[in-house]
């Protein structure tokens, strides 16, 4: 009986040491694997660095790429002894500069994309009742694109001694501001109707920002230059030619027919056209 005993309970005790059921899971090996995924993968923190550093060196090379805006040289200066451009430094003496009034009346648009074609540039001074309905400002606006200079000659093209000083800045203001609108820049060129510019005037200007001229000689606004052939020769031959002439044509049909004519007679005598970007 006692022998019976004894071998009973050596099978309970070897069924006890065969059983799992009570033992933990190991975690050991879990725990190494995450630690070994943060020691390969970046932090938060490093990656915002890395993202940071190729960030600023993008910047900087957007930078180094873009190309830095030249402001323009002064080349020339107006005489308003004789009305001519005066040539500083070695800035070439023998130029002229073509003037057009009265746009957009009915050819100015023209006029600009003939001047474009032979690489002339221009001044083309607008008259606020030219720029009374969309279409006259979308043709404004179209000349300015051509890359030419809009200049202000007046609301009404009024004489301006003849009216009140309230008047006067009423004619100059408030053109700037319509040229502007339609352009995006102010006018910085002022040409007065019939080259009467008063004092009043004069000091208006200055508080505007931009410089008066008048032209050292102009006819298409007399009969007898009229017609095509006319204007074209006295253009080129006048007497008055000189360096530095500032040359004043208006928004004609004569003249837009005699202009190509009238840049080649300048060019076979040697002369080029001053860029009014270069005029102080």
């Amino acid at each position: 009986m006692k022998q019976l005993l004894i071998w009973m309970l050596v099978l309970v005790l070897a069924g006890c040491a065969a059983s799992p059921a009570n033992e933990k899971p190991v975690e050991q090996d879990t725990e190494e694997t995450e630690d070994q995924s943060k020691e390969e993968s970046p932090t938060e923190g490093e990656e915002g660095d890395n993202e940071e550093e190729a960030t600023d060196e993008e910047n900087q090379s957007e930078e180094e790429e873009k190309p830095t805006e030249e402001e323009p040289e002064i080349s020339y200066t107006i005489n308003p002894a004789n009305w001519t451009l005066k040539a500083e430094g070695e800035a070439d003496s023998k130029v002229v500069l073509l003037t057009i009034d009265d746009a957009p009346d009915k050819h100015a648009l023209e006029m600009a994309e003939k001047l474009k074609e032979l690489d002339v540039p221009a001044i083309f001074f607008v008259n606020g009742h030219f720029m009374d309905t969309k279409e006259e400002k979308a043709i404004v606006k179209q000349i300015h694109e051509l890359g030419f200079h809009i200049g202000n000659h007046t609301m009404t093209h009024s004489n301006l001694s003849k009216i009140s000083e309230e008047k006067q800045r009423e004619e100059i203001v408030q053109l700037s501001g319509v040229i502007e609108e339609v352009t995006g820049e102010a006018p910085i060129f002022f040409r007065a109707p019939f080259g009467v510019n008063t004092d009043y005037a004069k000091k208006v200007l200055k508080e505007q920002g931009m410089t008066f001229m008048n032209w050292t000689y102009g006819y298409d606004w007399e009969r007898e230059y009229q017609t095509s052939a006319a204007i074209a020769d006295i253009m080129v031959n006048t007497p008055l030619l000189t360096d530095g002439a500032i040359l004043l044509m208006h928004d004609r049909t004569w003249s837009n027919e005699a202009l190509v004519e009238i840049v080649k007679g300048l060019r076979d005598k040697g002369y080029s056209f001053a860029d009014p970007s270069h005029i102080k």
